[in-house]
């Protein structure tokens, strides 16, 4: 175990401590809520894939549905809900998938918004990939529009996981609605590296460890030759990971998240050493099988930065209800140009 793990360990423990009650849709294995519940929150899951249910629920104290959401699901619990948090699915936004956007039909968004409305919450939060800012811009900016016609300021921006705490470079965007104010956590200077996170685990391996292949090594070898590669797509001790995806957790191929041993071998990465560079805590347990596993980790918000993220809105959602009718009526009767720059 090192330091950072033992950190994240108590850190990261679930401690319900507020009323308000977090709705958390598409909520895979729990990253979002346990960031949530270790701020003090209760938390409510709905999630399609079983198996991630099943983790979520090992895992937290709330309870998750294993439930197929669409436009016009009536949430049994919608009066008691105060806060909404989700990560619709990524994949028709991401730069490594088909990018079909709104004609993809795993596009989650509708639903998030359908949720917003039917349940009005005080605040909410939506995190994505940050390639929605790219060539599909259009479309978070019609996202962005109708959440305001509800009455919400909102607010979004590209963090990068790495700044926060989480040993791992992942940028994503997050978007937060409220009707007071709402200011993102601050960054910190410093870095977590691979070796603070798994230092403990990283060269050793066993009978069960997978290997790159002979071919892949020489596929990865032109591939960096051809590229003019000067460092090895490796994990390297001294620096924060890559980006952990399911593509390079779960396919045991040449893109794989690796690690480099003493001996000149390259050793695909553990589940719980991805779930470390994910900030999952080392009592996290992970169901089914290694596969679904790692899908859930590489599909995963890093608990680290859902936490700073919910301690963040934690200051918004306990503002006085006073203020925050003070700030509706300034926010009302500002000119559109005014009330955009303040809120974008």
């Amino acid at each position: 175990m090192t330091d950072f793990s033992s950190k994240i360990g108590w850190m990261l423990t679930p401690h319900i401590q507020e009323e308000a009650v977090v709705l958390d849709l598409f909520a895979g294995c729990g990253g979002l809520s346990l960031g949530f519940e270790a701020a003090g929150f209760r938390t409510i899951g709905y999630e399609m894939a079983e198996s991630a249910v099943e983790t979520y629920n090992r895992n937290l104290k709330g309870h998750c549905y294993n439930q197929f959401l669409e436009v016009g699901f009536e949430y049994p619990e919608a009066d008691n809900i105060d806060i909404v948090i989700g990560g619709p699915p990524c994949q028709p936004f991401s730069r490594f998938g088909n990018q079909m956007g709104i004609d993809d039909a795993r596009d989650g968004f509708p639903v998030f918004i359908d949720a917003v409305r039917r349940i009005r919450p005080r605040v909410f939060l939506f995190e994505n990939v940050a390639n929605i800012l790219g060539r599909h811009k259009w479309y978070l900016e019609l996202i962005v529009s109708e959440l305001r016609r509800l009455g919400y300021c909102v607010e979004y921006r590209i963090v990068n996981a790495v700044d926060y705490g989480v040993p791992q470079n992942r940028e994503r965007l997050i978007c937060v609605g409220h009707k007071a104010s709402f200011q993102f956590p601050r960054t910190e200077a410093r870095r977590t590296t691979v070796e603070e996170a798994i230092g403990d685990l990283m060269y050793s391996y066993d009978e069960n460890s997978k290997f790159l292949t002979p071919e892949q090594e020489r596929y990865i070898a032109v591939y960096e030759e051809k590229s003019h590669c000067i460092t090895p797509r490796d994990l390297h001790p001294d620096r924060p990971a890559r980006t952990i995806t399911c593509r390079n957790l779960a396919g045991a191929t040449s893109d794989m998240q690796r690690v480099k041993l003493p001996d000149g071998r390259r050793r695909r990465i553990e589940v719980r050493e991805a779930a470390r560079l994910q900030s999952f805590p080392d009592w996290f347990e992970f169901c089914g099988t290694e596969s679904r596993q790692f899908y859930q980790i590489g599909n995963a918000v890093p608990p680290l930065l859902a936490y700073k993220l919910a301690i963040c809105l934690k200051q918004t959602y306990e503002m006085p209800i006073r203020e925050q009718a003070e700030i509706r009526e300034i926010n009302t009767f500002q000119e559109q140009t005014l009330f955009d720059a303040v809120c974008v």
